[in-house]
Order: C-alpha cells, then structure tokens, then sequence
C-alpha cells in the first residue's frame, strides 16, 4: 500500500510526463515563450501567465473510491485496539488548463496535453518506478520524500480517464478562484490507497470450533442460545433488603452461576450465589450479597438503598469462562424499623428519628415523607442507621410515611390485598 505522501506523488507523476511530452513533441519549435508544466493554484498563475506560455495542473479534490470504500473497514477489539489497517481509497480530480498570450496557443498546448493523456491512460508499476529514482535522484528535498511514498506497490493502478465538466459547476469554480477564465479540461486519477502505518492486533488462528471441533450449534427456534434474564419478580413488586428475589430467563443453569448487583451512582458491585437455579429461574436472597473485591463484611452494610442494574453471571460445565446476561433495572428500597420516635418542641415543631436498613450513606440524598410533607433529613457526615427529620409544626393526627433515598420509596402499599391498601403498621402518630 502506498503512504500519505501518495496524492503529491500522483500530481508530480504527472507533470513530469507532461513535460517529457513538451520536449517529446518539440512544443517550443511551435509555441513561443518556451512552454512548461505548473503545479499551482490559479490564482497563482496570473502572474506567471503574464510572460510564459505555460500548463497548469491542479488538484481540486479528492472523494471516496466507491470500489473500495467498503472493502475492510476500521475495527477495534473489545481494548479500542485496532484490529486491522483499512486503506483509504480515493479518487483525485484535477483540473489542465492552458495560458498562452498567442491567439490560438492556449488550444495547441491543451490539444497537446489531452493527447498525452490520452496516450497514456495508465501510469503503470514500471512507470512509476523508474520516475521515482528521477524524483529522488533530483536534488530536491520535497521530490525526495515524495520518492518513499511506495505508490508502485499498491493494489490497484493509477488510471487516467478526462471527465465532462458542467459549465455552471466550473464557472462556479473559476469564480472562487478569483481568476480569468482560461481553456480547462478535468480528469479523474484513480485509485489511490492511503494505508496507516499505526499497527494493530493480530490475533492467533482457530484451532477448532467448540468441543472437538463441532463447529456451530443450530436449534430449531429464535431463542438466543446464550444465557439472558427476561424479568424480575420481586415480592410485593418492589425489594427490600430482607427479601428474596426470583429472576427469569433462559439458559440460566450452569457450573457456576452468580448473580452481579451494580449501584447506578457508585459502579459498587455486589455478588450473591443462587439459592436455587434452574435453566428458567435463579432465586437470590439479597442479605447474601457481598463485595467480592473488598473484605468480608456484613451484608447490611455492604448494601445501599437505590437503582441498581442485575445480570447473572453463567458457567457451563462445557467452558472455561463466565457469560454475563444481559442487565436488568433493580431499585432497593429502604425499610423503616418501627416505631418512630417523635419529640415535639415548645414552639410546636417536630423532629423525627428513626431507624433504616440499610445504613444510608453521606453522599444519599434522603427525605421523610409525612403524608404529603416532604421533609429532608438532617445532615450525616458519616454512614448511618439512624436518621433525624426536624419539621416544622404538623397538625395532631396519624400519618402514614414513607422513607426516600436517592428516588426509592419504603413500602407503603400492600399489594397482596385486592385491590391494593395502605400497609398500617407504616404510620406515625402526632399527639
């Protein structure tokens, strides 16, 4: 493949054949001002115009091959590693316009180059090569490093082909050239192929496909054959610390089977091992699950209200590795340990204090729901149990309450009841 010193190559490429034609076809017998090859902008050849007889080639655009700009596209391994080195495949348009202050001298140089073109539709290996000891062999620095861009050693071969040009489309381009209209012709060089020299994975080959080589499995049905959870069924629908959790799926038995817990602020991770499993279900009990990366420690203090994700982490007898499900939204909710304690003050005012589980956190935004009130507690700067609400003055009477942290609700509602009723042990009474 060549290198990104490929376009400023293709364009040296062919004004060097251009000129080799000048002199070929002995132009300066014909044409005064001793005609020659540019390689610059239009606006730059005004000046230049003004004295000599001259050609000019330049490079206006580059787009994608529509052959190859599909063929290998950029990848990346699980790391962000790159896997391969795709080419960038391109096409590049330029533009041959001929300047000559003799009446019909700009025709002649413009025929002459059309023809050379035409002569040579392809700029072949050989070519190439052999151009490349010229450029290096120049004396100058900038056609030196043009030497090493091993444009010869790419796939495909440089093709020369003339393009229609519309008019609007090329009075448009003459006018951003802010430059006099002169006789144009464009062509179309293509393919270049431009590979990175960053280097990428390789990975080994593949001695066989599953146990003694099997090869693919196929069922009969549209069920993933990997291990996925479907639903959770929490009781009462909604979890709490003391509970058992049961979740569904399929392909959910194995080896060893784990379920993984991950806090949705934190990234804290928390691992229970199943009570019960089977291919459709796996049963946790969720005061079970600890930090497998920290030491060993109660389960409650490991926990922390709020959103949780849930995946089951699944080893068959068959492999040597874990396949982890897909995750599923969990929320722990807080439980408030009855009863509350309330103290009213002498202005009327009542302050809350109660017990939770889990312990609640510094960083957890917490409130005390008292009927319709919302009441935040006061600050804790270390990990807490026990909570304190002040409120401002709440009429006498009974309340039912709720504990939120970080969004999750305690258990109010009983829904094991038809319809659904307040749960009456979660109230709390204002004397």
């Amino acid at each position: 493949m060549s290198n990104f010193l490929a376009i400023g190559t293709v364009t040296a490429l062919l004004k060097k054949l251009l000129e080799e034609g000048l002199v070929r076809r002995e132009l300066s017998d014909k044409l005064a001002g001793d005609p020659g090859v540019e390689a610059v902008a239009p606006d730059l050849m005004q000046e230049i115009a003004k004295t000599k007889t001259r050609l000019n080639l330049f490079f206006y655009q580059a787009t994608p091959n529509s052959g190859w700009r599909n063929v290998g596209l950029p990848s990346v391994n699980g790391k962000g590693e790159r896997t391969g080195n795709p080419p960038l495949a391109v096409d590049l348009h330029y533009m041959l316009t001929a300047y000559s202050k003799e009446a019909f001298g700009a025709e002649i140089l413009l025929g002459y180059a059309m023809q050379v073109l035409h002569e040579t539709p392809v700029l072949t290996r050989r070519f190439i090569r052999q151009k490349r000891q010229e450029l290096a062999g120049d004396g100058d620095l900038l056609l030196g490093a043009l030497a090493t861009s091993n444009l010869a050693e790419q796939a495909e071969q440089i093709k020369i082909t003339l393009q229609p040009t519309d008019p609007e489309v090329m009075s448009r381009l003459w006018t951003g050239f802010q430059s006099s209209f002169r006789p144009t012709v464009a062509y179309r060089v293509t393919v270049v192929l431009i590979e990175s020299d960053l280097t990428g994975k390789s990975p080994l080959p593949v001695l066989t496909r599953g146990p003694a080589d099997s090869g693919v499995v196929s069922q009969a049905d549209l069920i993933p054959p990997f291990p996925t959870l479907e639903a959770m069924d929490p009781p009462n629908q909604q979890a709490r610390l003391s509970d058992d959790l049961t979740l569904q799926g399929h392909h959910l038995d194995g080896s060893d089977v784990r379920v993984r817990f991950t806090h949705s602020r934190s990234q804290q991770i928390l691992e229970v091992s199943p009570l019960d499993e089977s291919e459709e279900e796996i049963s946790v009990r969720l005061s079970d699950a600890r930090n497998p990366d920290a030491p060993p420690t109660t389960a409650q203090r490991a926990w922390r209200a709020g959103l949780y994700s849930v995946a089951a982490l699944v080893q068959r007898p068959d492999e040597t590795f874990h396949r982890t499900t897909n995750d599923l939204p969990f929320a722990l909710a807080p439980t408030i340990l009855m009863p509350i304690q309330t103290n009213i003050g002498g202005n009327g005012e009542v302050t809350f204090t109660i017990n939770c589980e889990p312990e609640v956190r510094p960083e957890q935004r917490v409130l005390l729901l008292v009927g319709d009130t919302e009441v935040p507690a006061q600050p804790h700067p270390a990990r807490t149990g026990t909570l304190t609400f002040a409120a401002g003055p709440i009429a006498r009477g009974e309340y039912f309450v709720r504990l939120r942290v970080d969004g999750v609700d305690s258990l109010l509602v009983d829904r094991s009841s038809t319809p659904p009723v307040f749960d009456p042990t979660q109230k709390v009474t204002i004397l």
